[in-house]
């Protein structure tokens, strides 16, 4: 197994998540906060795509599939195009609303067919490539990759929490 094999796995993993999590749902119950300031389904859903997006496209020199195919503008979400969620405030997390689950779905697959395509292109020169210095060590592509993954797994984990809240309420 290549070291690129053992990423896309689990960036497969994540694909596979983010589709059963969202699967049935309401917008109603993609939008339910457990408290006044939780991360709504539909924000978590969002920004495990824009997460993976952004820094995916980073790590390749291109743009995002946010940009490229329009999801900013097709989701309706009324954001700035370099919005990924970081750092968001609890209003911030209640505007991203209004999507339906197959809409959250369909990002999110764009992003992993996009997330594979680099990936596959990868070798283990590729994977050590510094991208980032201001970090001691500096980060490379696969350092890169990895806390994408971990972001990634994070937020799916809480999303399937809130997934079974919501759906026994």
């Amino acid at each position: 197994m290549k070291s690129t094999d053992l990423l896309l796995d689990g960036f497969t993993r994540i694909d596979d998540e983010v589709r059963e999590i969202a699967s049935g749902l309401s917008k109603e119950q993609l939008e339910h906060r457990l408290d006044p300031d939780g991360n709504s389904l539909s924000w978590l859903l969002w920004h495990i795509s824009r997460v993976q997006d952004a820094q995916v496209a980073d790590i390749a020199g291109t743009e995002q599939v946010w940009i490229t195919e329009g999801w900013a503008e097709r989701l309706g979400l009324g954001l700035d195009p370099a919005d990924t969620g970081y750092g968001y405030t609890s209003a911030q997390v209640a505007a991203v609303r209004g999507v339906s689950a197959e809409e959250l779905v369909a990002y999110h697959e764009s992003t992993f067919a996009r997330t594979s395509e680099v990936i596959g292109s990868l070798d283990d020169d590729d994977l050590a490539r510094v991208i980032d210095e201001s970090y001691d060590p500096p980060v490379t592509v696969a350092v890169r990759l990895m806390s994408i993954l971990a972001d990634d797994f994070e937020h799916v984990g809480q999303a399937g929490y809130v997934r079974g809240l919501v759906l026994r309420r």
